[in-house]
């Protein structure tokens, strides 16, 4: 059988959640179309991603990204991981062993919505300067408490792991996965990620290799990958850009 053509329908412009979906399907070298970010002469652009939400058959998605094969819609960043790491090889067989990386990819989904609060911390409906004060308070508690937090459990999973990959005995979609959440912590926070990177060693030297994986470091050297901004999740502003204390 062909290997079915993945779309998948996330706002065009900005890594965001999307990019841990186009790294799975990047690096399994699988077939996909980022619809959102096609022309809308070709059938792409906002328009088709917000008719495609609104004209899937069942369960209508709450908000992108989402990914549709064949008749299925798969909604939510684990879910789609869920449904795609054993078709690209890219989760352990075992179902602990998939039940631990979706386990994991949901931590990192609880990481990358406290840092989106950093900037929105009273109200998506703000614009980031309606709220500088409150953004100033809550990247003081993400830098110093909470992102170590995360990286040190992640840190210790890999390490209780043998220190190669995050779960399992091969690369998964987690390892993927924290490779683009360091990258997008580096923009956003380079004064704290100065400080993790001589701290959580580990997490760092797995993120070289995902790096260097042929098909992903083909990818960062293409078009397809985008640039991280101050329309995604990870935003660099000056003010929130704080030296971590306590760790």
């Amino acid at each position: 059988m062909n290997e079915p053509t993945y779309e998948l329908y996330y706002w065009p412009g900005l890594p965001g959640r999307g990019e841990y979906i186009r790294l799975a399907l990047e690096d399994a070298g699988a077939p996909y179309v980022d619809v959102a970010r096609k022309p809308a002469s070709e059938g792409g652009g906002p328009g088709a991603l917000m008719a495609a939400m609104k004209s899937t058959e069942g369960l209508e998605p709450f908000a992108p990204p989402f990914l549709k094969c064949g008749n299925l819609t798969i909604a939510q960043v684990a879910n789609i991981l869920l449904f795609l790491g054993p078709r690209l090889d890219l989760t352990p067989a075992d179902e602990g062993g998939r039940l631990g990386a979706n386990q994991l990819q949901l931590t990192i989904a609880d990481l990358i919505s406290e840092v989106h609060d950093t900037h929105h911390p009273v109200s998506t409906a703000l614009y980031f300067h309606e709220q500088v004060p409150e953004a100033v308070r809550a990247a003081r508690s993400f830098v110093d408490q909470r992102m170590p937090k995360f990286l040190g459990y992640f840190a210790r999973t890999l390490e209780k792991n043998g220190g190669e990959f995050m779960v399992g005995t091969a690369v998964s979609y987690v390892d993927l996965s924290i490779f683009h959440t360091l990258a997008g912590l580096e923009y956003a926070f380079p004064k704290a990620s100065e400080r993790a990177k001589s701290k959580y060693t580990g997490l760092y030297k797995l993120a070289e290799r995902v790096a260097a994986r042929p098909k992903i470091a083909a990818y960062l050297q293409s078009p397809r990958r985008l640039a991280f901004n101050e329309n995604g999740i990870f935003r660099r502003y000056p003010e929130l850009d704080l030296e971590p204390v306590g760790w």
